[in-house]
């Protein structure tokens, strides 16, 4: 794509994701890559929170999306080797403090364009903790460089991605009493959700053009700040106008603080929530959509990251970590306040290894 390729991307997405909420989707949440791993790791059974429990065609959308835009244009490129474990923790820990938010960076600026302010203290923190990072970055930060693998390797996502598909149009049930082992939530966000063709549709479209255009709301402001590179953060800003304008157009514009879906008022812990995802996504090269598309051509550090973000999502809910409408879960804070200290721990030891 043309340097325009991240404005028509973020434009369509940010048309899209508030579309999908009009045809289902939970409000704000068109499209949400932190929230919809969360709900499919209730629906493979790894945390048993019952209204976030569903599998979200549009994540299987992505991956697929991306493998086939790379293959067709020459750029699939099976890789990995880039510090795979720190990779994992990061994924986990930015998808920990995305839950004491209530979203990723996408959904902040869908939460915003859908007049939550809230999303404001997130957005904050997220640019917070992009600056963290890029002051690691600054000092000479890296994980290391990944290693062509065999073309076999980069095949797995792809197929997990189709057997996410299968699972949820045959949503078989073979575990004791006729139930799992996939899990559907019959109410909450997870029981909120655009028809299955619609959503790998929608998935498809974004995993294609996000691949090509390198779209990344984190890589955005990180561009613009350390080189002057506005490349990608007019993306963001389509995707949010758009998004604005659509919700307008539609009905779904709800200015205020109290009262907003699947958020909640505590402005401390939506900026440090942030603080920390912002950080981890930094510090692994991407936000979680770009971690998804990069899943998709093959990057196995990427595939990892993501991997940790499904794990994440379950330690979240299984060890009381997960916001909900009433604020901030009993041990929330304190695992946002570990998470930061590892990654800190990260981008200073690995900064002294490049020394």
């Amino acid at each position: 794509m043309s340097r325009l390729g991240p404005i028509i991307t973020g434009g369509v997405v940010g048309l899209l994701a508030a579309l999908l909420v009009r045809w289902g989707n939970p409000g704000n949440m068109g499209i949400c890559v932190a929230c919809f791993t969360r709900d499919i790791a209730g629906a493979l059974g790894l945390h048993r929170a019952a209204v976030v429990q569903y599998l979200r065609p549009e994540i299987a959308g992505f991956i697929l999306g991306s493998f086939v835009s790379a293959l067709v244009y020459r750029e699939y490129v099976p890789r990995s080797g880039s510090a795979p474990v720190i990779r994992f923790f990061l994924g986990m820990f930015a998808m920990i403090g995305a839950l004491v938010f209530l979203g990723c960076p996408w959904r902040a600026y869908l939460r915003l364009a859908g007049g939550d302010w809230n999303a404001i203290a997130g957005i904050a923190g997220l640019v917070a903790g992009i600056g963290i990072g890029i002051v690691f970055l600054w000092k000479g930060f890296s994980l290391g460089r990944s290693y062509e693998a065999p073309k076999g390797t980069g095949y797995f996502m792809p197929v997990a991605a189709i057997a996410l598909l299968v699972l949820v149009i045959m949503a078989p049930a073979f575990g004791k009493d006729g139930t799992g082992p996939i899990f559907f939530s019959e109410s909450g966000p997870g029981s909120a959700h655009a028809p299955i063709i619609i959503s790998l549709i929608v998935g498809l479209l974004v995993g294609w053009m996000a691949q090509r255009s390198r779209f990344c709301t984190v890589g955005a402001i990180r561009d613009l700040v350390m080189v002057r590179d506005s490349h990608l953060f007019n993306g963001v800003l389509a995707f949010i106008v758009i998004a604005f304008a659509t919700n307008i157009v539609i009905g779904k514009f709800h200015p205020g603080f109290e009262g907003q879906p699947i958020a909640h008022t505590n402005t401390l812990w939506n900026f440090m929530g942030m603080v920390l995802s912002g950080l981890a996504f930094t510090l692994a090269g991407g936000c979680p959509g770009r971690q998804l598309i990069m899943s998709g051509e093959g990057d196995g550090d990427a595939a990892v990251f993501v991997f940790g973000m499904l794990v994440g999502a379950a330690v979240s809910h299984n060890f009381s970590l997960a916001s909900s409408g009433a604020g901030p879960a009993a041990f929330g804070p304190s695992a946002t306040i570990v998470g930061l200290v590892f990654c800190l721990a990260v981008g200073l030891i690995m900064r002294q290894r490049l020394n």
